[in-house]
């Protein structure tokens, strides 16, 4: 068979480093208890693990651990399945009926859907729209903030075009209003840094499974110390067990029952190959083989490529359509023919696609990984030339699909 070329990091990062899965196999194997839950010496090696990704965590995306010189307390990050459950946790814990939430059409349907749930419960919510590039003015979302706004929630970076936010000039926009700021990193943590302080950052919510090349099944939230959010989620946390209330404070309040032990010690692993490689060195070689796939994708007859072109305030991701081709028939071409692997159809973000004009049949995603090279790049455009050449010159598919 031939190789797998892989090009939907954004989806999930594959292959994930060696030291990843043997950190979770080794732990698990040799740790493998229920962490928290006893006083034996598994136990509290398994707790310990954890606590000191906790605080590693935290320090990666600046919560400001040093106050004055003295540490302050990582139970702020709190872990959970990935940034779906993060996301679904701050929001139902920070909205209420009658309080309004600013958010983007960049959005994923992991803040697009429950924000809306809220709305159906008696919140009201903005959609701030982007530019043509996928970028939201600061100023806009200035002016959609009103007096009962109780969140604005935005996404970091965009799982369809790449398009990177500016945090910071957001961040400002939201401290001045005294409205708290949520983001979502799925498609950055572990990419890009992100500092929480300077960012003004009152929630950040992020998955293990894509550029922190954990496994599947970890994430969590990093709250900031005047932040304010409440626990939606309730049940065992092994402390004070004759309690008949979940505890409120941090972990606890935003975590319940048994953690993902094995996830945590690939979570661990992760941070430890970014760590030994460097944030920036990573990013620029994955950029580096975008700006070559975006390149060649660009001389190709029929392609178009949809969102930004810009090598700045972005990730390695990459949407485009053939001709007027149903995207999942080039995907399935690429996948079956020339085992290039893909993302079809809206990627789980609608609007983004509404405002690309790419509804209903969305785009064909390519995204760059850390493991990806020169040579898989190459071969992908190759791999989209020939398809590109092939459905044009063979009427009878050509207007099937376009039927």
């Amino acid at each position: 068979m031939q190789e797998l070329i892989y090009l939907d990091n954004a989806a999930t990062s594959f292959p994930k480093p060696d030291s990843v899965h043997d950190a979770a196999r080794d732990f698990y194997s040799t740790y493998g208890v229920n962490p928290g839950r006893s006083g034996c010496d598994l136990g509290l090696t398994a707790e310990q693990m954890i606590h000191d990704t906790r605080k590693r965590l935290s320090a990666f995306f600046n919560r400001s651990l040093v106050d004055a010189g003295k540490p302050k307390d990582p139970n702020r990050l709190v872990f959970t399945l990935n940034a779906t459950m993060s996301l679904n946790l701050i929001i139902n814990g920070t909205v209420k009926p009658g309080d309004h939430v600013v958010t983007t059409k960049m959005e994923h349907n992991s803040v697009i859907r429950p924000v809306n749930h809220k709305v159906l419960q008696g919140a009201e919510a903005t959609y701030v729209t982007a530019d043509a590039d996928g970028y939201v003015d600061p100023q806009d979302i200035r002016r959609a903030i009103r007096k009962n706004t109780k969140l604005v929630i935005v996404n970091h970076g965009s799982n369809v075009t790449g398009a990177v936010q500016d945090l910071e000039a957001i961040g400002a926009v939201c401290r001045e209003a005294g409205v708290p700021l949520a983001v979502d990193t799925a498609q950055t943590a572990g990419v890009l840094p992100i500092d929480m302080a300077e960012c003004h950052i009152s929630f950040l919510a992020f998955t293990g499974h894509k550029g922190l090349l954990a496994p599947t099944g970890t994430g969590g939230i990093c709250v900031a110390d005047d932040a304010e959010i409440e626990g939606t989620i309730y049940g065992g946390t092994g402390v004070r067990s004759a309690d008949p209330y979940h505890l409120q404070e941090y972990p606890y309040r935003l975590e319940a029952g048994t953690q993902n032990l094995a996830g945590i010690a690939g979570l661990a692993a992760g941070l430890d190959w970014i760590d030994q490689r460097g944030l920036d060195n990573i990013y620029h070689h994955e950029m580096e083989l975008l700006a070559l796939l975006q390149e060649g994708l660009g001389r190709i007859e029929g392609v178009k490529i949809h969102g930004t072109t810009r090598l700045q305030n972005r990730v390695a991701t990459l949407s485009m359509t053939v001709g007027h081709y149903d995207p999942s028939d080039v995907g399935t071409i690429l996948d079956v023919e020339y085992n290039v692997q893909t993302r079809t159809g809206l990627q789980c973000a609608p609007l983004v696609h509404e405002l690309m004009g790419t509804t209903p049949r969305g785009t064909v995603r390519f995204s760059v990984g850390p493991f990806n090279t020169r040579a898989d790049v190459e071969a992908a455009i190759k791999a989209v030339a020939a398809t590109a050449a092939d459905r044009c010159s063979t009427p009878d598919r050509c207007s099937a699909v376009d039927a």
